[in-house]
């Protein structure tokens, strides 16, 4: 493994930095420094480690622009989306001190990501207040009129380098977003309109360099499963040299290629990254929650882009090192960054204030409670039941689903949180209950029980049971008792199910549909509230 020394005593050598020297080059030759992240999930500050977090951040992309501007490179900074969601103390904020941290630290443009969406419109258009950069996306289009909802691109003037940035929106938007924020919106399939995009850029601005700023997904291979195809069909499907590079987002990881269509399992904080390249199109990624900023040099001599250098450079992150006696002790990945002060001080008030909303102890468990991205997704889990418990106690529900992506965070063991509950569940949707005539529910579960692991529609369930066989849905049970088809059943769901989100059938406009105002956190806080100690064996998955 090929380690990199990332960080002199005034950063001066930031990187592996070996651009050729402006005076040992032609007249003809320049050069450009793309700064990127992604997935900021409300990680405006460090967490308990002090790992990541935007003030050293600012430390780390002020010594890396200054440095390639000495150099005499073109400087772009640029992030993948999905800035919103996470983190209770942004949720709270509506991730006001992300998009104002952005502003701060110089930020050119980002794309519009899925979770743009977990909020109303407005919200959204006031965030857009909050930055000074532009949020872009060229595939989604207002239903009504077939206009562009949102600025397509942006073209950049940059130390006489001319910079093209489309940005795209994954497709899966349609499928995960809110259906009560983005129904009257079109989300596009981005080949066929990058395509037709870049040819109108290409006339009208003749751009050195053409970058597409995506939220779509870096799948290996072009393997996406389940999810909207993501960076690799887009660069594949286009015309060759039609996109310089595409720096990405969604899937929230570093890429980093050990060969040709073969994913660096090995990599770690510290060592070489190679980023993937596909049809002549380098696809850049920088993981998730700012633990990185990709630094790629790239140089240009007349129409000939070459990348020189790759660097994911971590940001405090701690790795696990190999002691002489055989443990492993966590160390600092590299020189630790110290967080701009400035920067800091602007931070700490929205932190405290995002903290001062959820301080306490509300309750307790006696074992973890799993909601794990990892886990919620393929396998029934200890917190969805409490959290559906939760959501039936609320409404009083002979039984409940939730879709495994609701669930966004796990409980440890101990004191619980009014934060831990909001890292669980971030979106504020709403508990709803429908009345089913026992045939019609049958049909209704006959769709979500279908829905395969590996996917945020995957199915979490309790005091309900079932077997599915050869595609069939057979021998439903609802607290021990086979379904009777004549029989009146009540169910609990949240809102973003009952509406459609994560491609659920819509029940919100059938008979015996019925809209709360108490929220997915509220119902879980007051349930852990009124059920401490809560014993997690007791909502084990049998």
């Amino acid at each position: 493994m090929r380690i990199i020394i990332l960080f002199s005593v005034f950063f001066s050598l930031l990187g592996c930095t070996s651009s050729t020297p402006e005076s040992s080059s032609s007249p003809s030759t320049q050069y450009l420094t793309v700064l990127h992240t992604n997935d900021n999930h409300g990680r405006f500050w460090q967490n308990e480690k002090g790992e990541y977090g935007m003030a050293a951040r600012k430390t780390l992309i002020d010594s890396l622009r200054n440095e390639a501007k000495k150099q005499g490179h073109a400087v772009i900074l640029l992030s993948g989306g999905d800035i919103n969601t996470g983190i209770p103390e942004s949720d709270l904020q509506q991730a006001e001190p992300d998009f104002k941290g952005m502003s701060l630290l110089g930020y050119d443009a980002m794309a519009l990501g899925n979770h743009e969406f977990d909020n109303p419109i407005k919200v959204l258009n006031k965030q857009q207040q909050w930055a000074t950069f532009p949020l872009l996306s060229a595939n989604i289009f207002e239903k009504a009129t077939g206009e562009h909802a949102f600025e397509s691109y942006k073209v950049f003037e940059k130390n006489g380098l001319k910079i093209a940035v489309i940005g795209l929106t994954t497709t899966d938007t349609a499928k995960i977003g809110n259906p009560q924020y983005i129904g009257h919106l079109e989300f596009k399939e981005p080949i066929e309109v990058t395509a037709k995009l870049a040819k109108e850029i290409k006339a009208k601005y003749n751009p050195d360099v053409t970058i597409a700023l995506t939220h779509m997904g870096h799948y290996v291979d072009a393997h996406f499963g389940i999810n909207a195809p993501g960076d690799v069909t887009l660069a594949r499907s286009l015309p060759a040299n039609t996109l310089d590079m595409i720096i990405g987002g969604h899937s929230q990881e570093p890429v980093c290629m050990s060969d040709t269509n073969v994913n660096d399992d090995n990599f770690k904080p510290g060592l070489a990254c190679k980023p993937d390249q596909q049809n002549g199109t380098w696809i850049m990624q920088a993981h998730e929650w700012g633990k990185y900023v990709g630094k790629a040099e790239f140089k240009l001599e007349g129409e000939k882009l070459t990348l020189i250098d790759y660097t994911l450079m971590p940001v405090n992150l701690y790795v696990d090192k190999i002691q002489a006696d055989g443990s492993t002790q966590e160390v600092l990945a590299n020189e630790y960054i110290k967080p701009d002060p400035t920067l800091e001080a602007f931070l700490a008030t929205y932190q405290a204030k995002g903290a001062k909303q959820i301080a306490g102890k509300i309750g307790s468990v006696d074992a973890r409670l799993e909601g794990d991205r990892s886990k919620v997704r393929y396998q029934q889990t200890n917190l969805a039941r409490v959290i559906i418990q939760a959501q039936m106690n609320a409404v009083g529900a002979d039984f409940g689903l939730i879709s495994g992506g609701g669930i966004r965070s796990g409980i440890e063991a101990g004191e619980i949180s009014y934060k831990d509950v909001l890292k669980v569940h971030p979106f504020k949707n709403r508990i709803t209950y429908i009345d089913w005539q026992g045939s019609d529910l049958f049909s209704y579960l006959s769709t979500v029980t279908s829905f395969p692991a590996d996917a945020g529609a995957y199915l979490q369930y309790h005091k309900i049971s079932f077997d599915r066989k050869n595609g069939e849905l057979m021998n439903v049970y609802i607290n021990g008792k086979a379904l009777d088809k004549n029989k009146t059943y009540r169910m609990s769901l949240n809102s973003y199910n009952a509406s459609g989100g994560d491609g659920y059938p819509a029940i919100n406009k059938l008979k015996g549909f019925v809209s709360t105002d108490v929220t997915d956190a509220q119902a879980l806080k007051t349930f852990i509230s009124e059920n401490s100690p809560i014993k997690a064996s007791e909502f084990a998955p049998k």
